[in-house]
């Protein structure tokens, strides 16, 4: 027989230790063939001719506008007093501003959230949608061991 496992000689029996790279070259030369096809048809591209215009966009910075309360939850618009009932009217005519100004709320730590709420309430139905809280960052301790 002329199959090396099939002989009927007493020779031991070894593995085939040659790599078959036969399946390999085929799979390369497709490969190689696909990108040589695809190649020149990433390259393609339309040339245009764009217009030139000579303005420059300036950004818009938004103002920042600081409500404040104290202690006892008397409201301060920068650094105006204000009422409640005042709160509406004025949120309005800065809901009105372009761009809309960001609304930085400052609050003692005794103030009472209902406070907070309302206004916070009052400035999101006005179209007021920057909200922002103003803390006091802690100092960073020096522990000494």
């Amino acid at each position: 027989m002329a199959f090396g496992q099939f002989s009927s000689s007493d020779k031991q029996m070894t593995a085939m230790s040659d790599i078959n790279v036969t399946p390999m070259v085929d799979v390369m030369l497709v490969l190689l063939v696909i990108f040589i096809i695809t190649a020149p048809l990433m390259n393609h591209a339309i040339q245009l001719e764009l217009p030139k215009a000579q303005s420059v966009a300036a950004p818009m910075q938004a103002e920042t506008i600081t409500l404040s309360f104290d202690a006892r939850g008397a409201l301060y618009l920068e650094s105006e007093l204000l009422k409640l009932s005042e709160l509406d009217a004025r949120l309005a005519l800065l809901a009105k501003k372009n761009p809309q100004p960001e609304l930085l709320l400052r609050a003692d730590k005794e103030t009472r959230y209902e406070v907070i709420a309302q206004v916070m309430a009052t400035a999101q139905a006005q179209g007021l949608s920057k909200i922002g809280f103003a803390i006091e960052a802690k100092s960073p301790r020096t522990d000494k061991k």
